[in-house]
């Protein structure tokens, strides 16, 4: 007997099919099911199809949610965050307004430096308040599971400081979190001048760490012109594979040849960014099997007309990602709805594709594909009932304050 019945599902969007990302015209096959029901045992999806089909077993519900013509869907993954901070810089975005650049601030000082400084000073308990706040945002726009990396600490405990508060929002729940340890985000600093001696640290010190307390599933490095070098790069993800850890990189954000190859010839699951990545590129990382992390927000509130090539990315065959890249400085942005709408309106993907990309496809960047990202029988019931009839208009009304119905694991949740 099933627990749960959602009956007169107007669209239920199932995102069924392969068993691995989707890519190409895969991306538009959304599996829609008109005039459908669901029924939830448990955690776990246990029958999908048309009302009329599933009459019998939905009269022996307990509980029978009316979805009143309305649209279900899975709910949203978003595979990029940096969740945990202290503080914001909500001044530097007046400064870029104004004119200033991402870089210069940085180069004075601030920029993640500046988040550095007052992450280090936070206690874990001022940490996990601040960020319980950020996640129920997210969860209020229908983000049931998310990536969250480190990377405001840049010393050992402070890092390991904010894998624990990730590892706390995980055990309350109810948005399932994977940690991805970030040390590598940008030098302390105090190792302004001894840069190799902060790689040694990440090396030697803070993956061991990490992996060996079960603190982190992956790592993360950033790749470009103002944070590491290839090289550096390179031997911080080698000693994170080394520790059993999946990699994923920032790479290729503002300047060309940063990163992108590293990932294909490391086998990393994700390059994330890759606005300057050229068709070249695109395709090594095609070949190489990585799934590209796409996260218009952060070109959106840096002002920036530099969108990743997403359009070509698709039709190259490549199991595209979006994300928010939520973090204080470059992407304030937590809200994934707001992400598929620019994915629509500034890289030109289609509702479907977008949709997608941001439920199983990124389910799979995050090692989950076979647990969530899409509404198939044996799979975990997380699933949105929105306010709208048709799934366009999640992307359509761009901004709206609309809060869909939230269910993880078969049970409704609120923030």
């Amino acid at each position: 007997m099933a627990k749960l019945a959602i009956v007169n599902i107007g669209q239920l969007l199932t995102l069924a099919g392969p068993k691995r990302p989707r890519v190409g015209a895969e991306l538009r096959d959304v599996g829609i099911i008109e005039g459908a029901s669901m029924l939830v045992e448990d955690d776990r999806i246990v029958a999908i199809g048309k009302c009329a089909d599933l009459q019998d077993r939905i009269e022996g519900a307990i509980q029978v949610i009316d979805a009143d013509g309305r649209c279900v869907t899975p709910g949203l993954v978003d595979a990029h965050t940096h969740l945990v901070f202290a503080g914001n810089r909500a001044d530097e975005f007046e400064r870029r307004i104004g004119g200033a650049t991402y870089q210069a601030i940085a180069a004075e000082g601030g920029g993640i430096r500046r988040t550095v400084q007052r992450t280090r000073a936070a206690s874990e308990d001022e940490l996990l308040s601040t960020a319980r706040r950020y996640r129920d945002w997210m969860l209020r726009g229908g983000t049931t599971t998310l990536e969250a990396k480190s990377g405001y600490g840049l010393e050992l405990e402070a890092e390991l400081r904010i894998l624990r508060v990730i590892r706390l929002l995980n055990e309350e729940g109810p948005v399932r979190m994977v940690p991805t340890l970030l040390a590598a985000h940008t030098v302390p600093a105090e190792y302004a001048s001894r840069r190799a001696d902060y790689v040694r640290l990440v090396i030697e010190e803070m993956i061991p760490a990490a992996a060996s307390q079960g603190l982190a599933r992956y790592c993360d490095a950033f790749c470009d012109d103002h944070a590491f070098t290839v090289e550096e790069t390179r031997a911080v993800l080698l000693a994170a594979r080394e520790h059993g850890l999946g990699l994923r990189l920032h790479a290729e954000q503002f300047a060309e040849g940063t990163g992108a190859a590293l990932v294909a010839e490391l086998g990393a699951v994700t390059a994330d960014h890759l606005e300057a990545a050229t068709e070249s590129t695109l395709i090594r990382l095609r070949d190489a099997g990585v799934q590209p992390v796409l996260l218009p927000g952060s070109v959106f509130a840096l002002g920036s007309a530099r969108y990743p090539a997403a359009r070509k990315m698709v039709d190259l065959g490549l199991a595209i990602v979006l994300a928010t890249d939520f973090n204080p400085g470059s992407s304030p942005v937590p809200s994934m709805p707001f992400v598929l709408s620019l994915a629509c309106v500034q890289m030109r993907l289609l509702p479907a594709e977008a949709l997608a990309a941001a439920t199983i496809n990124a389910a799979w960047s995050l090692g989950m594909g076979e647990q969530v990202g899409s509404l198939e029988v044996g799979k975990q019931a997380n699933f949105l009932i929105h306010e709208f009839d048709d799934y366009c208009e999640l992307m359509y009304f761009i901004a709206a304050p609309a809060r869909p119905r939230v269910f993880i694991a078969g049970r409704e949740v609120t923030a």
